[in-house]
């Protein structure tokens, strides 16, 4: 979905906008002058050095514990104040009472010294107040927006998705955004409607400028009817910029910015709809019609019928004549996704379920049948395909390479393998019998995959990295036992608390998903083999 004036500007929470909305009665003993940087969190922490656990942009929050007896020494003090004015830390809140009545000088020279905002809270404040508020500037109208969008943009893909993609997506569009829609095809009829949508007669004007014209463009018009003070007519274009017809929309008011790009979302999804209808590939179908209607020429065809089949089949895998094929089968696991999850619900539809394997295996020749799917395909079903199919909670049998008249045989070899796959719930290769989770990922897959799911832990500072690896480690290995965690790792249960609850925030991930925790921990066996990792610096 295309960001316009609706969703420019959107940025994080700034130190000015989180300052501007605490109470009163907090003071600030010194501005670092670093107002308008972003604020990425709101963190208690009495520990000595709290940087391994921090992350860039937080505000930092302590009761004076660091403080307390020889951590008091001028030394001490600007020795913490360097180390989180290092680890990038925005601001320092430091909490009077029960340690301290007032900020200490030395705190205050500190943070002077190295620039760092320091604010005094008083104890009627609690720490767990400015952490709400916070957390409700995260809420902000834009943040809203943005997710809506994003919510409307899954709708949009799930209706495309659908046994009737065009009438789905004209209801979601009209759901979404306060129009009436209509959907006409290059002869000017109507496909689709959804809505009050007035007379077609009374649109002729618009549709005859509409689909007479060329290039991107939106008709305008204006009709004397509830719902039609505005109507708006866009095309939908061939990549030659033939016009295959066009979607006209009417609204009793302006759009926004924010509807605009809904609208904007939905025109260029009904152009791939018509696009694939009008002048997809016509070699499934060639090749269909031969097989149906000679079935026994792969066996008694002569050359040239033979190369004009694998010409066909070619067009249909997007290959060569001469290159090798597989036959692929896909076997449903009874963990599988959801019907309801937005991911992708395996099963939901027939249609859905063949376009997500033709765009995933890159192939228009796909059978869905009662245990999964069939495929033909080029491709060679590495590591990386493999491991992003079984995330939708499917499992692979995969023919060796084969060519057209070898296909049926291939067929037969999966289709052998199919019980195994089915019985222990992993995926197998014709010609790789013995299988293993390592053994079938690879070490550089293994890596790759270390390097997509850990990356924004591992391009941090070597230090930093090292730390949040063990703890992650350790909590994993640990079954996600707190205790156990924080004796193994020698820290308090809170401590490893918080850092888990920042390492999920900072991968984006919900680790309470057994799902997420296993990818992360086959992902940590190789999280030191990245290449390209920060060096310690001298």
């Amino acid at each position: 979905m295309s960001h316009d004036a609706g969703t420019e500007g959107l940025s994080a929470v700034t130190l000015e906008q989180f300052l501007a909305q605490l109470p009163p009665e907090l003071s600030i003993l010194h501005d670092g002058g670093n107002r308008t940087r972003a604020l990425r969190w709101v963190e208690p922490s009495e520990l000595e050095d709290p940087t391994p656990y921090l992350l860039d942009g937080e505000f930092l929050l302590t009761s004076g514990l660091p403080f307390v007896g020889e951590g008091g020494t001028a030394d001490r003090v600007d020795a913490y104040v360097a180390r989180i004015v290092q680890a990038s830390v925005t601001a320092l809140g430091f909490g009077l009472e029960p340690y301290f009545k007032a900020v200490p000088d030395t705190v205050v020279q500190a943070c002077s010294r190295h620039n760092l905002t320091l604010v005094e809270i008083p104890h009627t404040v609690p720490f767990a107040a400015l952490g709400l508020e916070f957390s409700q500037l995260l809420e902000s109208d834009k943040a809203r927006l943005l997710r809506e969008l994003a919510d409307t943009n899954r709708q949009l893909m799930r209706a495309v998705l659908s046994a009737r993609p065009e009438h789905e997506l004209l209801a979601a569009l009209a759901q979404r955004v306060p129009c009436w829609a209509l959907l006409v095809g290059a002869d000017g009829r109507a496909r689709a409607r959804a809505g009050a949508v007035p007379e077609l007669a009374r649109l002729q004007p618009l549709l005859g400028r509409l689909l007479s014209g060329s290039g991107p463009r939106v008709e305008t018009d204006s009709l004397n009817s509830p719902g039609s003070s505005q109507v708006l007519g866009h095309p939908l274009r061939s990549t030659r910029d033939a016009n295959l017809g066009g979607l006209v929309l009417g609204s009793d008011k302006s759009l926004t910015p924010a509807q605009n790009s809904v609208v904007s979302s939905a025109v260029g999804l009904l152009e791939l709809l018509v696009r694939q209808r009008t002048s997809g590939s016509l070699a499934p179908s060639q090749l269909a019609t031969a097989l149906l209607l000679h079935p026994d020429s792969l066996a008694t065809g002569g050359t040239r019928h033979i190369n004009a089949m694998k010409d066909l089949l070619a067009q249909s895998t997007g290959s060569s004549r001469s290159a090798p094929l597989r036959v692929v089968q896909g076997i449903k696991t009874e963990h599988g996704i959801k019907r309801d999850s937005p991911a992708w619900p395996a099963g939901d539809s027939p249609v859905r379920e063949l376009l997500q394997w033709r765009r995933m295996l890159d192939t228009k020749l796909v059978e869905i049948t009662g245990y999964g799917f069939t495929a033909i395909t080029r491709l060679k079903v590495d590591d990386a395909l493999l491991a992003d199919i079984e995330k939708l909670g499917w499992r692979l049998a995969i023919g060796d390479a084969t060519e057209l008249t070898g296909l049926a045989a291939a067929y037969q070899r999966v289709t052998s393998l199919r019980p195994r796959v089915k019985t222990t719930g992993r995926s197998a290769r014709v010609d790789e019998v013995s299988w293993s989770v390592e053994g079938l990922l690879g070490r550089d897959a293994g890596r790759m995959l270390a390097a997509r799911l850990l990356e924004p832990v591992l391009n941090q500072d070597a230090e930093r990295r090292t730390t949040q690896v063990a703890v992650l480690r350790a909590w994993l290995g640990e079954n996600g036992s707190w205790d156990a965690t924080a004796k193994a790792l020698g820290l308090h249960r809170n401590s490893v608390r918080r850092q888990i609850n920042a390492l999920g925030g900072l991968l984006d991930v919900d680790l309470n998903q057994a799902s997420v925790r296993a990818e992360l921990w086959f992902a940590l066996q190789y999280a030191d083999e990245v290449p390209g990792l920060p060096e310690v610096s001298a």
